[in-house]
């Protein structure tokens, strides 16, 4: 499960309307007739125009400064692993975003219990997702397509009289490349933009800075941890606990629709991959074997060089370790692997 939170992009300001962010989310829609588009939905509700999503984040922004966000953008991205799991199912996507909804509440550190009746949110599934320039596969293609570009600058510069050359020649070699090019989908050279194959249905979630009540601020912002400050005198509770949020996501899953969670694939082995990489692959050593079996399979379909998971402490070499951390990572960043 790939979770990432994002505040509201405008620039140096926030001053702005939802309206943008809106019409992004759309994008699906575009073409289809009313009856096949996907709405917006939020914990109550189901079938919400975009319009009402839009009039009501934006007209929840009281006191907040130009320089404060207006809102916070949620994306849920399951892996294929948890997508096969629960079959692509559309519905059980959105009973999992209405119990995560609830976690994402209960994880502001506050005097005041939040619950998520405080948050006033809007959700829309999407069951696309494109390769993007930091996808592993784009990037292994990369040379190739650099190349191909080349000559197709070259027989662009014949065909308008600026050089001289044989275009089926240059053509022959495009062609070539394309064949030589290491990562293809149902036979094209994979490139940004393309749609991914397979189950890539994902949630994306937008979430008022501001409760309900257009009140009181419940911002998970990076800056905003867990902390106590003095407010007239009296301690008073603020933050917001990303951890805490991160692994009840991962749990409520996990309870939700019984599926077993690999080790390389909870946020735990993240958390210590990114802090302590020895410590990541000396727990990685100490799974039973059939698990072990398992994360090297889930590696390996992410695109990781792991011919083989080291068996004892000595074989841990910091190069070695290194090297298949950078992987790891790489796999991480482009959404291969869903921690």
């Amino acid at each position: 499960m790939y979770i990432a939170i994002t505040r509201q992009h405008l620039g140096n300001t926030y001053k702005g309307s939802a309206r943008d962010f809106v019409k992004y989310l759309e994008k699906e829609n575009e073409g289809k007739a009313p009856e096949d588009q996907e709405l917006f939905f939020n914990q109550t509700e189901n079938d919400i125009d975009a319009e009402r999503a839009i009039a009501e984040i934006d007209a929840n922004t009281s006191k907040l400064s130009k320089k404060d966000p207006k809102f916070y953008s949620i994306m849920v991205s399951p892996s294929q692993a948890e997508l096969k799991h629960i079959g692509n199912d559309p519905e059980k996507l959105k009973q999992y975003t209405r119990e995560l909804m609830k976690t994402y509440a209960a994880s502001f550190y506050r005097d005041r219990e939040v619950t998520v009746k405080d948050i006033l949110y809007f959700a829309k599934l999407e069951r696309e997702r494109t390769y993007s320039e930091k996808d592993r596969k784009v990037k292994e293609n990369q040379a190739y397509a650099s190349k191909i570009l080349e000559l197709q600058h070259q027989i662009r510069a014949i065909r308008e009289g600026r050089e001289k050359g044989d275009i089926a020649m240059l053509q022959e070699k495009i062609q070539d490349l394309e064949t030589a090019a290491p990562q293809k989908q149902n036979g094209k050279r994979i490139v940004p933009g393309m749609a991914k194959e397979g189950h890539q249905s994902h949630i994306h979630i937008i979430v008022s800075r501001k409760d309900v009540t257009n009140s009181q601020s419940l911002s998970p912002g990076s800056k905003f941890r867990t902390s106590e400050t003095i407010l007239n005198g009296e301690k008073v509770k603020q933050g917001f606990d990303r951890d805490r949020f991160y692994r009840a996501a991962e749990r409520t899953f996990d309870k939700k629709f019984g599926y077993r969670r690999n080790f390389v694939e909870t946020y735990h082995a993240r958390n210590l991959l990114d802090k302590d990489p020895k410590q990541f692959f000396v727990a990685l050593l100490g799974l039973p074997a059939n698990e072990r079996q398992a994360a090297r399979q889930l590696l390996f379909k992410a695109g990781v060089k792991v011919p083989t998971i080291p068996v004892n402490k000595a074989q841990l070499a910091y190069k070695a370790m290194m090297k298949l951390k950078k992987g790891i990572g790489k796999a991480l960043e482009s959404g291969s692997i869903g921690i």
